[in-house]
């Protein structure tokens, strides 16, 4: 693999900066609305000597998903945005992969390679200062790892998933960016300017397959306004109802027991 390839956040760099989106007003922002068959606004970024990796639409049990394959391939998807942390600072999304890249190893270039991942980029005014977090489903790397990536010290790993246990089944995870940002970076989450997934395998030369489900961006006070109603005591129904209206989320499939892992939003 070429040593000029470098992590999507840095590539996308230049185009972010030149593009001045209006700011959010919503209490929540629909950044993938891939359950309504919904790609608008997303576009294909390439990393440099790497083929393409694809994306495309599927059905998952009835309901539609966004589905990354990668073939010794390497490319991702943007979505560009103008939001600020500080009122925006929920991030939620839904994923699954087929299985983890078996020689897959995020701490070095020749392994850095991912059936899942989520990048939130910070611009920072210049193509070399931009700093990117990227939530991953780690080969290697234990949940809950945090690891600077082998390619840019401005690019910071988080896995909430890992390894094979779970695969095959659909996590959720809710991440507080602006407290992840600043756990990994020192200071305060300057704007974020795009968000971006990618499904790659160019570095081991292997196939890797993940799952995408609906992608959005939520205000602190829509989380409360969502914690209140939660705990709001309330009648319970009974055992018949309990088992028929269990909960679900991005309108996907649930997963197994095992697998309903949610993030602690820090």
């Amino acid at each position: 693999m070429s040593l000029c390839r470098v992590s999507i956040a840095v590539v996308v760099a230049g185009t972010i900066l030149s593009v001045s989106p209006a700011l959010p007003t919503e209490s929540e922002l629909h950044i993938g609305k891939f359950s309504q068959d919904d790609m608008a606004g997303w576009k294909g970024q390439s990393v440099f000597g790497a083929k393409k990796s694809t994306y495309s639409i599927v059905q998952d049990n009835g309901k539609a998903v966004l589905m990354g394959k990668s073939n010794n391939t390497a490319s991702g998807l943007l979505y560009k945005v103008d939001i600020d942390p500080k009122t925006h600072p929920i991030i939620k999304w839904s994923w699954k992969v087929e299985h983890t890249v078996k020689k897959g190893n995020e701490k070095i270039k020749d392994g850095h390679d991912f059936a899942a991942r989520l990048y939130v980029v910070f611009p920072r005014g210049f193509f070399s200062r931009t700093r990117a977090i990227e939530y991953v489903w780690g080969n290697v790397m234990h949940r809950g790892d945090t690891l600077r990536s082998p390619y840019s010290n401005n690019a910071v790993m988080i896995a909430v998933d890992a390894g094979d246990e779970l695969a095959g089944n659909w996590t959720f995870h809710k991440r507080n960016i602006a407290e992840d940002y600043r756990a990994v970076f020192g200071e305060e989450a300057p704007k974020v300017g795009a968000i971006a997934i990618m499904t790659d395998s160019d570095n081991t030369h292997e196939t890797s397959v993940g799952y995408y489900g609906d992608i959005i961006v939520a205000s602190a006070a829509k989380m409360d306004e969502q914690k209140t109603r939660e705990h709001k005591p309330k009648d319970l129904p009974s055992k018949e109802l309990q088992q028929k209206e269990q909960p679900n989320d991005n309108g996907l499939p649930l997963p197994t027991p095992a697998a309903q892992l949610t993030d602690k939003i820090r």
